[in-house]
């Protein structure tokens, strides 16, 4: 009997102990939204909280939501920018080597004009007579030339603006797969040295671990750079397909003690990079410091940049022949106007510079028209993330292909859209440690991996049912582009190769 009455006794306590915190909680609330109406009421800043205390609230909320609730629920497969679940779906299941096939039919729609498909030949190529990429030699005049097959490599991603285990995941996964790794404009990091990968070395504007600390080269720097052997080239950058005209952005916030020291700036110092080379002002000075680069190296050196006012193209290849073939670029990398970035004004994401599908074919029939297409070496950027862009790219007359974005999504990247900021959900582009420990470096890295065997496989896919052995022998007409009037036309008729009789 006096178990039970001390079991009542317990049991009303905790009702009443449960009412007080209910009514406590409910206090709260109301005493929460009553200062949020006062705040909204009087505040002059927005007119909709103004006018609608705490239920205006709600419209940022939703409209906040809105992003992840269309990418899960309400977009279609092909319908979602800068990447729909169709294109981001192919890079999971290639990173995670699973089966990539699809059934009953393509939900691809091939009626909007600018789309391309590839021309199968009657006699495909057989197994046995196809073969592996070929070799392609870089820098033929540098003391150091670089020799590779890789067709698919690592565009230029900063320690810094990406993290610490998503530079180790990419680096191990790219010594694995035989490819180079950019290390993007933010100087070499341990991180960057560790798998022992190839690497290029990228120059941006504000010559972050190659310079001094008042600004310009530190060729004492650029020597030690250049003596580890596992970088292969150096790529100046002069401008990013998401933002060209704007150097690079990296907000103090992200600026620790080592990325601070890497990049020879100080802790907690926004890195803002200018919008161009100071040295660099006209063709000649792009010359010059290329040279310079090269002879300080002794390695291969070439340019990136977005092609808008593509007239300075002709200029260089006349002040190359003017000079010697020697004095050429040996790469440049050819970046498109829907390129990536970490962070970029929208003036400049949404409406500058010439996308890919226009630029490459213009820029290789420029190379051609001097003869210079054999010594100068082209990589492709901009949205080549799936073995049909690559594919069309190799019609077009590139040598590679580079991406940072396929990579991104081939680490786990669910497209956030949070980059510019450091709450990456994958822990990719942040530098909070809690964010970064669901990333493992060794299992990304074999995804990265995966990720360019399938590529390469699918690549060769479609290259033996055009008819040629590997993708590098693909030509533009094994490409048809549709126009506008519902017919389709060859790319070769669309962008004739240059020839004498041109």
């Amino acid at each position: 009997m006096d178990n039970m009455v001390h079991l009542s006794n317990v049991t009303l306590l905790t009702l009443q102990f449960l009412t007080y915190f209910l009514i406590l909680v409910l206090g709260l609330g109301v005493l929460w939204l009553g200062i949020l109406y006062v705040t909204d009421r009087f505040q002059t800043k927005s007119t909709l909280r103004r006018n609608y205390p705490v239920l205006a609230r709600f419209r940022y909320f939703f409209e906040h939501m809105g992003e992840f609730f269309r990418q899960y629920f309400f977009a279609m497969d092909r319908e979602e920018l800068p990447f729909n679940r169709a294109e981001r779906s192919w890079v999971y299941r290639a990173a995670k080597n699973i089966d990539s096939t699809v059934a009953f039919g393509s939900t691809r729609d091939l009626r909007p004009p600018g789309t391309i498909y590839f021309v199968n030949c009657p006699f495909p190529q057989l197994e046995h007579e196809t073969h592996d990429a070929t070799e392609v030699t870089i820098g033929p005049y540098t003391k150091n030339p670089y020799t590779t097959s890789s067709l698919i490599n690592i565009s230029g991603m900063s320690y810094g603006a990406i993290s610490i285990p998503a530079i180790r995941a990419l680096s191990n996964g790219a010594k694995e797969a035989g490819i180079w790794m950019n290390t993007g404009e933010g100087g070499l990091s341990p991180y960057h040295l560790e798998s022992g990968c190839d690497l290029v070395f990228q120059i941006g504007t504000a010559k972050f671990g190659v310079r001094k600390p008042e600004g310009g080269f530190d060729e004492e720097k650029l020597r030690e750079v250049a003596q580890h052997e596992q970088v292969k080239m150096f790529e100046i950058k002069l401008s990013q397909g998401a933002k060209p005209g704007k150097g690079g952005i990296l907000p103090g916030a992200k600026v620790n003690e080592e990325i601070a020291k890497i990049r020879g700036i100080e802790v907690g110092q926004d890195a803002i990079s200018p919008n161009r080379h100071p040295e660099i002002c006209n063709v000649p000075d792009l010359l010059d410091m290329i040279q310079f680069v090269r002879e300080t190296t002794g390695k291969p050196v070439g340019f990136k940049a977005v092609v808008g006012a593509y007239g300075f193209f002709n200029t260089l290849c006349e002040l190359i022949h003017e000079r010697g073939i020697e004095s050429a670029p040996d790469f440049i990398t050819i970046d498109s106007a829907d390129g990536g970035t970490g962070a970029a004004p929208m003036c400049l994401i949404d409406n500058m510079g010439m996308p890919i599908k226009e630029s490459l074919p213009l820029i290789i029939n420029i190379l051609n028209q001097h003869k210079l297409r054999d010594r100068i070496k082209v990589c492709a950027s901009g949205k080549l993330i799936h073995p049909s862009e690559a594919g069309w790219a190799f019609c077009a007359g590139a040598d590679f292909i580079v991406s940072a974005r396929g990579f991104m999504f081939a680490l786990g990247c669910i497209q956030a859209l949070q980059c510019n900021k450091n709450t990456c959900p994958t822990g990719i582009t942040t530098h909070n440690k809690k964010l970064q420990y669901g990333l493992d470096a060794k299992n990304k890295a074999v995804r990265v991996a995966n990720y360019v065997k399938n590529m390469n496989k699918e690549l060769g896919i479609l290259a033996h049912s055009c008819g040629v052995p590997e993708p590098r022998c693909l030509k533009r007409y094994h490409a048809r582009i549709r126009l506008e009037n519902g017919k389709s036309v060859s790319m070769d008729e669309l962008y004739p190769p240059y020839s004498e009789n041109n």
